[in-house]
């Protein structure tokens, strides 16, 4: 089966790639097909997050597993038709975890792949990649076991 995956910048403009990819690539091949279309040189960290209809933040899928024990996934070895199902269609991507370029990974359509076509395959552009990565402004969740706000009245996590 094909995967049609459209990725968006968590930005102000419209930053939008849509590609091709087979449900037999990796995680770590759709990681290459992310950098390649927005141009990164591919030199920094990076996850997929599994993500719920809110584009809520799940289960991490890492580039690199650097304690050994860890049962975390592994993009290398973690193949897109293992996780995606109908029910399960969407992502979060974090590049380079200094700056967060920060992407929403949905998969719009599930097809037959053409014979003789290679993938992954780009199939849309729009917006232009702006410079640096969008500014990031975190909020609470008052809703979190290990939310508070302090003597002062600021929010705090302890």
């Amino acid at each position: 089966m094909l995967y049609r995956i459209r990725v968006i910048l968590d930005s102000k403009e419209d930053v939008i790639r849509d590609f091709e990819i087979s449900d037999n690539n990796t995680f770590e091949e759709l990681h290459l097909a992310i950098i390649n279309c927005f141009e990164f040189d591919g030199k920094e960290m990076a996850s997929f997050y599994i993500s719920d209809e809110e584009w809520k933040q799940g289960q991490e899928i890492v580039l690199d597993n650097f304690f050994e024990g860890n049962n975390e996934l592994l993009m290398k070895e973690t193949k897109l038709n293992s996780i995606v199902n109908e029910n399960q269609k969407k992502f979060i991507y974090i590049y380079d975890f200094l700056k967060l370029w920060t992407f929403f990974v949905e998969i719009f359509e599930i097809k037959k792949q053409k014979k003789n076509t290679i993938y992954p395959k780009y199939i849309f552009s729009n917006g232009t990649i702006p410079i640096n990565a969008p500014e990031k402004i975190f909020v609470a969740d008052k809703n979190d076991k290990d939310f508070s706000v302090d003597e002062f009245g600021y929010d705090s996590y302890y």
